[in-house]
């Protein structure tokens, strides 16, 4: 299905840090999430050839956030913040994919310590060990599979310390399901109910408030973020003062800083 959109670009968000099954080949990028597979080629001049059905369309129109409102928040900027405008104008075509909850929560425990390829490989194994395979490769474990392996069998996935945190918040997760994507709950309440998992502190859940349940203004301070602060805004966090698209903001940093100002140490 033929998609036009020219402020779109699906190799930056593919390198975002944001999802851990989606890679770029060439003029192609392939994404999994749970057991649905996507591949989009870029086909020039604003042209994109995604890999679905016009059914199966809303899905991945809602998933990819195509009508999200990246021109308000660039409007947004306060116009005297010069460093987020530059990060802006060199990641313009950033999206925030709206990811599921159970799938970026165990992905984002298991990505504490860890480089972006290490956390790719950790749940990749995760989904040969555990997730439904088809033509195209392994869905995503459910709670259900993911609760029923062993503490050895998640170590031999490279998760390390991890694993026992993974294998409980499976189990927690089959008694006590996770908010919709949905959820009227407010993003306090929301992020209480995530810390409550083992292995979950404030980065953990920013990053699953963000990236699963669109909360905008939840801007997770990593290695990278702080680095930003500490570099380009004197040492204090300017995310409390960005308003309603502060997390947005912090994606364009984040990329801005781990893909062009310090690209020796992208991984």
């Amino acid at each position: 299905m033929l998609v036009t959109n020219n402020n779109l670009d699906f190799f930056l968000i593919a390198r975002s840090g944001q999802c851990f099954r989606m890679h770029a080949e060439g003029d192609t990028v392939f994404l999994r999430t749970g057991s649905r597979f996507l591949t989009i080629h870029d086909l020039g001049q604003g042209v994109l050839d995604l890999s679905c059905t016009e059914e199966e369309f809303p899905f991945w129109s809602h998933y990819l956030d195509l009508h999200g409102p990246y021109a308000r928040a660039i409007r947004a900027i306060p116009p005297e913040d010069t460093y987020l405008l530059s990060c802006v104008s060199a990641c313009r075509g950033l999206h925030l994919l709206r990811q599921d909850p159970f799938e970026t929560l165990i992905s984002f425990i298991l990505s504490q310590r860890k480089s972006i390829p290490a956390i790719e490989q950790c749940v990749e194994k995760l989904c040969m060990l555990c997730g439904e395979a088809d033509d195209s490769g392994y869905a995503f474990p459910t709670p259900q599979a993911l609760a029923a392996c062993t503490e050895k069998e998640l170590r031999g996935c490279a998760l390390g310390y991890r694993a026992p945190y993974v294998l409980e918040t499976a189990r927690l997760v089959c008694t006590s399901p996770l908010p919709p994507p949905n959820t009227r709950l407010s993003d306090e309440k929301l992020l209480s109910r995530l810390l409550a998992f083992p292995g979950v502190g404030i980065k953990v859940a920013s990053c699953v408030l963000l990236f699963a349940y669109h909360r905008l203004g939840s801007a997770p301070v990593d290695v990278w973020i702080q680095r930003v602060i500490d570099r380009h805004y004197g040492g204090v966090n300017p995310f409390p003062a960005l308003g309603p698209y502060a997390g947005l903001y912090q994606q364009y940093m984040f990329c801005h800083a781990r893909l062009f100002e310090h690209p020796e140490g992208s991984g």
